[in-house]
């Protein structure tokens, strides 16, 4: 058995420092995951890592962060 993660899913040991080409790496995969529409909450769950991590690593890699309620609510009409 290996200590990898599984395919796709790339967990973290919580409070592991990432640094150099891998922090480059996962800012890059995270950015691109953001973008294409999974919440910040969602990218900590799989990454194994803390929401306040997820967000400064998008911070730090320039992404437009959404505004609360991300791309999901809708204004009712009438309201």
């Amino acid at each position: 058995m290996s200590d990898r993660p599984a395919q796709g899913k790339s967990t973290l040991g919580k409070g592991t420092r990432v640094t150099g080409k891998s922090r480059d790496r996962l800012q890059t995969q995270l950015k691109k995951q953001y973008e294409a529409g999974a919440s910040i909450r969602s990218l900590a769950r799989e990454t194994g890592r803390s929401y306040g991590f997820i967000h400064n690593v998008l911070v730090e890699s320039h992404v437009q962060l959404r505004s609360r309620g991300g791309a999901n609510r809708r204004k009712t009409a009438g309201k």
